[in-house]
């Protein structure tokens, strides 16, 4: 075999295994990449109510009058066209905010505290309070102001509005167009607000095992920041530097401008 011969088949494995190397990197759950099936350990989705949570929280029975009194008054929702005013003749429903202590005021029951309750947890407690006066009540809770931030080496950062209350990392990312080939799947960071505290977790996400994180499962008003891998780093500091560079030519060719011209005008005086 002839020296070009071997010199062009070392060249064809080193980009092979250059790109094979590249496609783990940018692969998810690569400890069962070789399993066909299996079971992954679950984590708990639940999300707790907080303070400054919007809720919407709406009671009906089979005799509407009946539980009329468990419900905020309906407003009427205005626009304006052309400068006049008009009702609309659908109406919103008024929400509840949890409040700093974690109370919602609720119609006849009163002050009830929601800070740490699950939404069918909150459900089902006014249901049982409704139904010792109302026949049958059905209760309708649902959580307005669920939303995480997702920042960082992904292709569309964004807040993301969400409608559902199981919503992962994974869901957090494909809502924000996934990462983008600077991103690092070793190296999510989580920062959450927990009562007093902001905590932070880092997220591997080429370990399967990350689905039994506690922050696997998003809650309201997370934020998901996607570190940027060794590449972006180092085209951000080249970048830095060639503008630094040309910052210090460009005010070198300035200085040298300036004194030329004090020379012409010395001499041709």
């Amino acid at each position: 075999m002839n020296i070009a011969l071997r010199m062009a088949l070392a060249i064809i494995a080193i980009i092979l295994l250059g790109s094979c190397r590249s496609s783990r990197q940018l692969s998810y759950m690569q400890s069962i990449s070789e399993s066909q099936s299996g079971t992954l350990p679950v984590s708990d989705y639940s999300v707790r109510l907080a303070p400054q949570d919007e809720l919407e929280i709406v009671v009906t029975s089979v005799v509407p009058t009946a539980t009329a009194e468990y419900n905020l008054p309906s407003v009427n929702a205005t626009y304006v066209s052309g400068g006049n005013a008009s009702i609309m003749s659908n109406q919103t429903q008024q929400t509840y905010m949890v409040d700093s202590e974690g109370y919602i005021h609720f119609p006849v029951l009163g002050a009830i505290k929601v800070a740490g309750m699950t939404t069918s947890e909150l459900k089902r407690l006014l249901t049982d309070r409704i139904a010792e006066r109302v026949k049958d009540p059905q209760v309708k809770v649902k959580l307005l102001n669920f939303k995480v931030n997702v920042m960082g080496e992904v292709r569309a950062p964004k807040s993301v509005q969400i409608t559902t209350e199981r919503f992962s990392i994974f869901d957090a990312l494909a809502a924000a167009g996934d990462m983008n080939e600077y991103g690092r799947r070793d190296n999510v960071l989580v920062i959450r607000e927990v009562g007093d505290s902001i905590t932070y977790t880092r997220l591997d996400l080429r370990d399967a095992s990350v689905t039994s994180s506690p922050c696997y499962y998003l809650r309201q008003n997370d934020v998901v920041i996607v570190e940027p891998n060794s590449v972006r780093e180092s085209n951000a500091r080249y970048n830095t530097n060639n503008s630094f560079k040309l910052s210090v030519i460009s005010t070198v060719v300035s200085a040298v401008s300036v004194i030329a011209s004090l020379v012409i005008a010395l001499v041709v005086n």
